[in-house]
C-alpha cells in the first residue's frame, strides 16, 4: 500500500479499571447521567465512535457515524460493529434499571442484518429497550436505524444480572 492510501486515527480513553470501580458505586441512572456529560465514557465508545444520545428507564439511544476505519475488506461497515452497537444498546437499556453494585453480562445475542452500511449511509442510531426484567435474567431488543428511519439491523439479547453478593 502506498503512503497516499494510508490513514491514521488517534483517540483517547479512560482507564477501564478506574471506570469500573467508579461505575460499580452508581446506579444505572447515575452512570448514564455521568456518561451523557462526558465524565465516564466507556473505552469501547471512544474506540468505535459511539455516543450516548439519550437514556431513560429501560431505554437508550446510541448514535454513531460510519467511518472508513470501521470497514470490512468488502467496502462496507464490518458486521461486528453493527453487532457491537446492538449489544451495547441492549445491555445499556438493562443497565438503566440496575441499582448500584449490580452488573450484567450478555449471555446471548441474536441478530439479523437487514441492509449494508457504508459511510454514505450517514449517521445511525441504535435504539435499545428492555422487554423483560427478572431478578437473574433480563431480555432486551435493539434496532439499528439510518437517518431516514430504515432498519439496518435488529437484535434480541439475553443478559445475566450479576448481584453484588
Amino acid at each position: 500500500m502506498s503512503d497516499e492510501t494510508h490513514r491514521t486515527r488517534t483517540y483517547e480513553w479512560s482507564d477501564p479499571a478506574e471506570l469500573a470501580r467508579v461505575a460499580r458505586e452508581m446506579s444505572g441512572h447515575e452512570y448514564f447521567a455521568a456518561w451523557s456529560k462526558g465524565e465516564l465514557v466507556p473505552p469501547i465508545a471512544a474506540t468505535l465512535g459511539f455516543e450516548l444520545a439519550s437514556y431513560r428507564d429501560g431505554h437508550v439511544e446510541i448514535s454513531s457515524v460510519p467511518e472508513e476505519f470501521q470497514y470490512s475488506p468488502y467496502g462496507m461497515l464490518h458486521g461486528g460493529l453493527a453487532a457491537t452497537l446492538l449489544d451495547t444498546a441492549t445491555g445499556c437499556a438493562i443497565h438503566t434499571r440496575l441499582p448500584a453494585g449490580t452488573g450484567y453480562a450478555t449471555l446471548n445475542l441474536n441478530l439479523s442484518y437487514l441492509r449494508p452500511i457504508t459511510i454514505e449511509t450517514g449517521p445511525v442510531r441504535c435504539l435499545g429497550r428492555v422487554s423483560s426484567m427478572g431478578s437473574r435474567v433480563a431480555v432486551a431488543e435493539a434496532e439499528l436505524l439510518d437517518a431516514r428511519g430504515q432498519s439496518l439491523a435488529q437484535a434480541t439479547s439475553t443478559c445475566l444480572i450479576i448481584r453484588p453478593d
